[in-house]
């Protein structure tokens, strides 16, 4: 199984938009205009269950995200149980997995219910996630 090769599908959790990293925001924004040379603008898809969102985009193609937040300035996935084992599958699909600034496979544990953004789909979309945490950091 692998995911397609592009995706039209971004999922997050948009009632904490106020909450989330300036990239974050900027990227929101970048998945909802319209440009018809990179199939956008793209399809909001949130169930809010992890596997379920991950499972429609590995499927359709598209990036689930949970950024850190004002609340959760570490991100609210734990990295060994949830983000670890999504990761894993998404790179064996094709796909990349980030917690926005470093691959999440990368990231040597430091404590067993540890937490992390999570970024995972698509590797351009994951990609162009990394690239607008960068350019847009927080103040």
């Amino acid at each position: 199984m692998r995911f397609p090769e592009k995706g039209k599908t971004y999922s997050i959790n948009e009632g904490n938009y106020i909450k989330f990293p300036n990239g974050v925001k900027k990227y929101i924004k970048f998945c909802q205009e319209e440009d018809s040379s990179t199939s956008r603008p793209y399809t909001s898809r949130y169930i809010g269950s992890l596997v379920a969102d991950f499972h429609r985009n590995l499927l359709k193609g598209g990036i689930y995200l949970y950024p850190s937040t004002a609340s959760h300035p570490q991100g609210k996935l734990r990295l060994l149980y949830e983000c670890n084992p999504m990761a894993f599958l998404a790179e064996q699909a094709g796909g990349k997995a980030s917690d926005g600034k470093e691959r999440i496979l990368d990231i040597i544990p430091e404590s067993l219910h540890q937490r992390r953004s999570f970024f995972v789909g698509n590797r351009h979309m994951v990609e162009d996630v990394e690239r607008f945490i960068r350019e847009y950091p927080d103040a």
